[in-house]
């Protein structure tokens, strides 16, 4: 149960908003197992009774912050930070690979990811739209 707890934790403290560099963010899952294995052990030290909803395990670990591991913090941060790129980049993918999407997907027929799967299929797009689809985990 405690395991469950914990894993369940880590999924709900990936889920926030500043933006790191790197060539590709971690999905939700990747997130949330790299939070439960540094993090666990200090989630189930000092907030064995948090309920996770509502920002209660965030706010328990954060009034606990100078007790926590040091990879706990830092391994939290990369999660947050990789996570929120992730967010960002699904939202700007559109903007950012619209004249792409015009060049090599023309005709394409809109919904069901038809796009997507062009511009994926489509060695020739740019290399921001590349960019950005790698960090929106649509590569």
């Amino acid at each position: 149960m405690k395991l469950i707890k914990i894993a369940l934790a880590a999924a709900l403290l990936t889920i926030g908003g500043s933006v790191a560099a790197s060539a590709q963010t971690m999905s939700y899952a990747q997130a949330g197992a790299l939070i439960a294995s540094s993090c666990g052990k200090d989630i189930e030290r000092l907030c064995p009774n948090v309920n996770l909803g509502g920002g209660a395990l965030v706010a328990c670990l954060a009034q606990s912050r100078a007790k926590l591991n040091p990879k706990c913090v830092t391994d939290y941060q990369a999660a947050f930070e990789s996570v929120s790129k992730r967010a960002a980049a699904q939202t700007a993918v559109l903007n950012v690979c619209q004249a792409d999407a015009r060049q090599y997907c023309n005709g394409i027929a809109a919904g069901k990811g038809h796009f997507l799967g062009c511009l994926k299929s489509t060695r020739l797009i740019s290399a921001t739209c590349k960019q950005a689809l790698t960090d929106a985990g649509w590569n």
